[in-house]
């Protein structure tokens, strides 16, 4: 490297670097810092001075040594074998480092995103002289049991094929060579992408289309669309991590991108043994065949804390350019704006609320823009999405903390946790009076065309008996249940229903982790039918008691246990034993 592009540490604060002789550096350019090349990026410029943040431990160095620019930004290597990989914040492979250096990660280890010796078998799709444009597919790469990972052409490049080869290359060996405006461009598997900088895209198109997610809490009270964004927030032990494991499995999404953002090394320890091991319902191989893993826990360098969810979002970015359906899990955003948190006070920046940066909302939103359903690039039309689902944890389980408010501005979806309703073992333990989606209205005529137009009409009501019996708690916390009339005495039972009926959901048995959508209308009918045949039974004077008594609650406690193909003949059954049990009461008065 030339000697103008090396400049000298003047000073170490933490993982803060400030380096003199820099003078033509460029904002977040890579850095080398030290005799052992420790990666860095410079966060801020001042005349000659440049300030780096470094992603590994930087004790040890020494004003005096050296600092080397490599002239360009942090930036992502695309290709195949990022899915069923474990990588770090700035995506170095965990396995390819444990190869290289042993189980402990060393200081200024420098292992490529993509290993650059395996070969890969392509298979092109398109032929001598056809003319392609910036996204076009080229060819095929079978990268798992059940991704075919699709080799595009690079952005900025278009032209004619002069030539183009089937069989094993390596990412860096080129398969085609193109006729660009005279110039030929070797087109190869890799292509390498600027974190910081969105993928590009045709359109961007309205969340119309559900992110099924198989769990009733979320399909039911508050959907997420594909290309939509939500929010997980809650204090400890409310659930959060398993929530984001439950929408990586069952999410009728192709490929997951899971960042554990500093999280506690046994949780993301947890989630890098499992994974391997989960079968994923859609395909019948492991999940983490068309899964990918960033690992940066809370011991690790806070500044590749900052770096991880920005090579996240750009992986899932690159397989939603392809035209898959991207989920991508953040867990957590908050412990990524503290790490936002320590860098602006080593910078000796304004500190806003609660000691965060003063452009932590903009931050956020940056991030969370990048998600969305989109036309991307090529000349066939392919359609594509990004969704992105992020656990905030802010302290004592406060939501009017900086980080959950700034991320409340910012997402569509918000699905509160509750303590309370996780000492009480009520999971998933979302709050549905606290919780909401603006995406109830977008997605609509999908539910009305591809399940029932009755469905959002039976949430409705279902969600009035859960408010109603919020209202009428406070009440009976006053003058107790007896006080109450017969007709409010039996809402609170069907309340009581449908919250531990319904809306609990246990994550770890073998039939209930999983609720078709079609099993979920069908649940909503047989609980609303009951409550419609409770208030005939109240009009006509029937004591709540006798309703509380029933043998058909056993049973309609019971549904979330049957098999989802078998639910449709049982639910037949189930209406009848309704309606049975209820003519029989009223004969009986």
């Amino acid at each position: 490297m030339a000697d103008h592009k090396i400049g000298k540490i003047k000073s170490i604060a933490g993982p803060l670097v400030i380096a003199k002789d820099m003078r033509g550096c460029e904002m977040y350019e890579v850095v080398r810092v030290g005799q052992e090349g420790l990666m860095g990026e410079t966060i801020k410029l001042i005349e000659d001075l440049a300030y780096i943040q470094v992603y590994e431990d930087t004790t040890g160095l020494k004003p005096g040594e050296e600092v080397a620019r490599t002239g360009a930004p942090l930036s992502v290597e695309l290709g195949p074998g990022i899915i069923t990989n474990f990588y770090d914040g700035i995506q170095r492979p965990l396995l390819g480092i444990k190869n290289q250096v042993g189980d402990y990660i060393t200081r200024g280890v420098n292992v490529p995103g993509l290993d650059p010796e395996k070969k890969w078998d392509f298979t092109p799709t398109v032929k001598r002289g056809d003319r392609l444009v910036e996204g076009d597919i080229i060819g095929e790469v079978q990268e798992s049991k059940v991704i075919s990972h699709k080799i595009m052409v690079p952005p900025g490049i278009h032209g004619r094929v002069i030539e183009i080869k089937s069989g094993s290359f390596t990412v860096d060996e080129p398969m085609a060579i193109l006729d660009d405006r005279g110039e030929r461009q070797a087109i190869t598997m890799k292509q390498k992408w600027p974190v910081r900088v969105g993928r590009h895209f045709k359109e961007k198109l309205d969340p119309e289309v559900p992110l099924l997610t198989g769990q009733r809490i979320y399909d039911t009270f508050f959907p997420i669309a594909k290309g939509g964004t939500a929010a997980i927030p809650g204090g400890f032990g409310t659930g959060k991590t398993v929530s984001q494991h439950q929408l990586a499995k069952w999410a009728d999404s192709q490929v997951v991108v899971y960042v554990g953002c500093g999280e506690r090394g046994n949780e993301m320890t947890e989630v890098l043994l499992t994974f391997p091991e989960l079968d994923d319902p859609n395909t019948g191989e492991k999940l983490m065949e068309r899964s990918t893993l960033i690992a940066n826990t809370s011991n690790m360098p806070v500044a590749a804390r900052e770096a991880s969810i920005y090579t996240g979002v750009t992986i899932a970015e690159y397989y939603r350019d392809m035209g898959y359906n991207v989920a991508l899990m953040a867990d957590s955003t908050s412990r990524w704006a503290e790490a936002l948190r320590e860098i602006s006070g080593r910078l000796e920046e304004m500190p806003g609320e609660e000691g965060f940066p003063a452009y932590l909302g903009t931050r956020l939103a940056d991030f969370y823009e990048r998600a969305g359903r989109v036309v991307t690039l090529g000349g066939e039309k392919r359609f594509g999405s990004v969704s992105i689902i992020g656990a905030v944890s802010p302290p004592g389980g406060d939501f009017s903390e900086p980080v959950a408010q700034n991320t409340l501005r910012v997402v569509s979806a918000f699905w509160a946790l509750d303590t309370n309703l996780a000492d009480r073992r009520h999971f998933p333990a979302i709050n549905w009076l606290t919780s909401y989606s603006l995406y109830l209205d977008f997605v609509k005529p999908w539910y009305d065309k591809n399940i029932d137009r009755e469905f959002q009409t039976l949430r409705g009501e279902m969600m009035a008996v859960l408010e109603k019996e919020a209202e009428l708690q406070e009440i009976v916390q006053l003058v107790g249940q007896d006080a109450l009339p017969e007709s409010d005495r039996a809402l609170l039972e069907v309340a009581r229903m449908i919250r531990e009926d319904y809306l609990q959901q246990h994550a770890y048995h073998e039939i209930d982790s999983y609720c078709s959508k079609e099993k979920q209308y069908l649940m909503l009918k047989v609980i609303m039918r009951f409550y419609q045949e409770v208030k005939g039974a109240i009009e006509s004077g029937i004591v709540a008691s006798r309703i509380t008594a029933m043998k058909i609650k056993d049973e309609i406690a019971r549904m979330k246990y049957i098999p989802n193909p078998d639910f449709p003949r049982r639910y037949e059954k189930v209406i009848k034993s309704i309606a049975g049990e209820f003519e029989s009461l009223r004969n009986q008065r």
